[in-house]
């Protein structure tokens, strides 16, 4: 039996408002989320940091989905949607509090407890929000309303990383040039006028973030919850347990690469483009060309799902895509790459729409677990690009070893390191094909 809306009232309620209003919340962890593009490069910079080390900035944002999920599960359970998405707001508010004591301290471990801190406020508020607008309204037409919410998500990355690039990325180049030949007070001086550039628009995040979880409270959400699943002939369900429903756990799988996959493609492109030598002016865009290929493809599904195609249909052809895109990513370099990296967002753009109603389908009562597991899949955004950074540093000190000048190898290791999303390509097509079928009945 399909999951649907089933509001207190028994009718069907007008979802405009409610979908807006979820929206500005996808907005908003959007907005928070996406800054990392930024955050990674600079932080490389502040703490004087390898590859592999910058990329904890992703891990400490995704990891916190882990720890959090089914925590944020239960705590939904208990207080509902609406209260769990306001505490999710507040907990991100505190995060960002967390950035001023880092910024007086400029050590790189009490940034991360504040990135770490966000993150569980957004797993509370993801917890809450996306299982909310899946069963909203039909199954058959959720990767369409996902694919709204990822709309807005994806703006507002791209609104944060020109603003948080402008912010803390501008003259970064020389400010690592002018690293390279001074120390001692001069070098601590550079270095701590670098980290006072957080502090304001942390500040000011911190405010919005905190009003915001007290105005959701008094927002129009209707109550929703899923279908029951089926009924046995005597009137008890099919399914007792979460571990009868193996497409879940592949469903979980795939969100792991994927996310994981999603990360890299935003995460990774400014420090690429700084690797092949562009300007940080230049290279600030970079994330942005990420997100908007990703908009104008959320905009597509839009259009063509359910009507069109089927949400299998649009993970088959992002899994296609992506594989093509990563095999020319590697045998490609300068401008042309970046591009290539930027139009990963193609083929990521409609995979979370398309995985979450493939996955959460005649789960009935276990939607709120599922759910939980599926946002601690987000942690493949905490795994994989520390990977991609850990290959960047073996390649490229294997390729100084080999007598390359460091500019040189710093390029060819940042776009070798690309290699890793075949796997995670090749994990969501096998879900497209087949894997979200296995357990299911057939119609």
């Amino acid at each position: 039996m399909p999951t649907n809306v089933n509001p207190t009232s028994g009718s069907k309620a007008n979802t405009s408002i409610p979908i807006i209003i979820i929206a500005g919340l996808f907005f908003i962890f959007g907005f928070v989320t996406w800054i990392n593009g930024s955050l990674i490069p600079f932080m490389k910079t502040l703490n004087e940091l390898t590859s592999a080390q910058a990329y904890l900035v992703a891990t400490a944002s995704y990891i916190s989905f882990v720890v959090m999920a089914l925590p944020a599960s239960a705590i939904i359970n208990k207080i509902g949607y609406r209260k769990g998405m306001s505490l999710g707001l507040i907990v991100m508010a505190i995060g960002a509090l967390v950035f001023i004591p880092a910024a007086e301290a400029r050590t790189y471990w009490v940034f991360l407890t504040g990135i770490f801190i966000q993150g569980m406020g957004m797993t509370l508020l993801q917890t809450a929000s996306n299982p909310y607008i899946t069963i909203l309204g039909p199954i058959e037409s959720a990767a369409k309303r996902i694919a709204i919410m990822g709309i807005a998500n994806k703006m507002a990355g791209a609104l944060a990383n020109l603003v948080f690039g402008a912010l803390l990325l501008s003259g970064i180049k020389e400010i690592n040039e002018k690293l390279s030949v001074v120390d001692g007070y001069e070098k601590t001086q550079l270095l701590d006028t670098m980290a006072d550039s957080v502090v304001t628009p942390y500040i000011i995040m911190a405010v919005v973030l905190f009003v915001l979880g007290i105005l959701i409270r008094k927002a129009p959400l209707p109550h929703v919850e899923a279908e029951p699943i089926e009924e046995g002939t005597e009137g008890t369900t099919t399914k007792t347990s979460i571990f009868q429903f193996p497409h879940l756990w592949l469903g979980v799988l795939t969100l792991f690469v994927y996310v994981g996959a999603e990360v890299i493609a935003v995460d990774t492109i400014i420090s690429y483009g700084l690797s092949l030598g562009f300007e940080g002016a230049d290279a600030k865009f970079f994330a942005t060309y990420t997100l908007m290929f990703m908009v104008g493809t959320y905009a597509l599904g839009i259009v063509l799902i359910p009507k069109f195609i089927s949400q299998a249909t649009a993970l088959k052809a992002s899994a296609v895509l992506g594989i093509l895109l990563t095999l020319s990513i590697v045998i490609t370099s300068g401008f042309t790459s970046i591009l290539l990296v930027a139009a990963l967002g193609v083929a990521n753009a409609l995979v979370w729409p398309a995985v979450w109603p493939l996955t959460l389908k005649g789960l009935g009562k276990f939607t709120k677990t599922a759910s939980a597991l599926l946002i601690m899949a987000i942690a493949g955004g905490a795994i994989i690009p520390p990977l991609y950074g850990r290959l960047v540093d073996a390649k490229k000190a294997e390729l100084i070893a080999e007598g390359i000048d460091k500019v040189t190898a710093t390029a060819e290791a940042a776009t070798s390191g690309y290699w890793i999303l075949l796997i995670c390509y090749a994990i969501i097509l096998y879900y497209a094909i087949s894997g979200h079928k296995l357990g299911l009945k057939k119609d």
